[in-house]
């Protein structure tokens, strides 16, 4: 994960806290967050590099919508990331 920009983390997190999301949904959800609007040539670059380091699979709904879904390799990542963060910040 350490190859990853933070604005992939948050992806993959909000992905792998969803059921399948649809592109659109993590979207919605990010810009939830940031506040701000995120644009299609930012998002859907950002997801197809999860997809290409094989932390996300992405399948499809039907023909107009794709979906995203953590894979093993990623929840691993997430896992060794939460680990490392603990040793430094205790909550």
């Amino acid at each position: 994960m350490h190859d990853l920009t933070g604005f992939q983390r948050d992806l993959l997190y909000v992905i792998a806290g969803s059921d399948q999301p649809s592109g659109q949904s993590v979207k919605d959800e990010v810009e939830q967050y940031y506040s701000s609007e995120i644009n299609h040539g930012r998002l859907y670059p950002n997801l197809d590099t999860l997809v290409n380091k094989e932390l996300v699979e992405k399948g499809q709904l039907d023909r107009r919508t794709n979906y995203y879904a953590i894979t093993d390799a990623g929840e691993e990542q997430i896992q060794e990331r939460r680990e490392w963060e603990d040793q430094y910040v205790e909550l």
